[in-house]
């Protein structure tokens, strides 16, 4: 389970912070942005996002047992304890499962997990490596004065050489061929991070995509790391505009169906509430990290 990172009073209003998610939800869209670290709009679980937050403490504790034990039996029967956890420090969850009065549905859901869970072990074998790190909190500050934060689900370290793998769990599919650049952003994020943290290039950036069956694998130089940080700026420059001129404008896509604020955007006929009092870029687009364990990207 994610700890929250220590965070004073001053820091969480002042500092300029921006992580892979929310600097990909302002290049998606900047009202949906806006709805999520400015309005801080409530959104309900769904039963994907769930599901990954799921299977990613799995794969986190599935490290806690010796090398033998890291079976794909062993993985599963973490599955339903985890639930239970989430349930715990989350209970809104609940609301997926409250009209499945026989646990039909809860007992599909869990074996799609089980599937996932399943299909790792046909991409790594968990018995032959020693993460470093695992949920990695990772933070730094550029000389722009912009914090960059996140979470890394695995960080491997190459023995005798130090090397530095970056691996991030998805649940869902790998991308269509020519958009795979678009997929590595949040991996060239955390890159730069642990870069400027501990002036190491990671050598490897490692996707692995359970809905597919299939790893993504990108190495990166110095090069691509000042021209993401470049681009991060350029970001947080828009961001600073948007604020100063209060223009959200929404950015109509297909995935707009799935959007849990759809009834309140422009595009559809609906209207975004007032702007809250002080909302400013170091007034609620700072995303403290959650102390609960969050659902994550599928």
């Amino acid at each position: 389970m994610r700890t929250a990172a220590p965070t004073t009073v001053e820091e969480s209003a002042f500092r300029l912070t921006l992580s892979p998610s929310r600097a990909s939800d302002f290049m998606t869209c900047p009202l949906l942005y806006r709805f999520r670290t400015i309005d801080r709009l409530p959104e309900r679980p769904s039963p994907e996002a769930t599901r990954g937050t799921v299977v990613h403490a799995v794969l986190e504790r599935l490290f806690d047992l010796p090398p033998a034990e890291r079976t794909p039996e062993q993985a599963v029967a973490l599955l339903y304890p985890q639930w239970e956890e989430l349930l715990e420090v989350e209970p809104e969850v609940a609301t997926l499962f409250e009209d499945d009065t026989d646990g039909t549905a809860l007992r599909g859901w869990l074996a799609s997990a089980e599937e996932l869970v399943r299909r790792y072990f046909s991409l790594e074998d968990p018995t032959r490596l020693e993460p470093a790190e695992r949920e990695l909190y990772v933070e730094t500050t550029l000389d722009s004065g912009l914090c960059l934060r996140g979470y890394v689900d695995r960080l491997d370290r190459a023995p005798g050489t130090g090397a530095l793998r970056v691996v991030d769990y998805k649940t869902g599919n790998a991308p269509r061929e020519g958009f795979e650049q678009r997929a590595m952003f949040q991996m060239r994020f955390y890159a730069l991070v642990l870069w400027r943290l501990h002036g190491q290039v990671p050598k490897l950036l490692q996707l692995i995509y359970l809905g597919s069956g299939e790893i993504l694998r990108y190495e990166p130089d110095e090069a691509d790391l000042r021209a993401t940080e470049r681009k991060l700026a350029a970001l947080w420059r828009a961001i600073e505009r948007a604020v100063e001129s209060g223009d959200w404008r929404p950015k109509p896509t297909r995935m707009c169906d799935w959007c849990n604020h759809k009834a309140l955007c422009p595009a559809y006929g609906g209207t975004p509430p007032p702007l809250p009092e002080n909302a400013g870029p170091g007034n609620g687009t700072d995303e403290a990290p959650s102390p609960r364990m969050s659902p994550v990207d599928a």
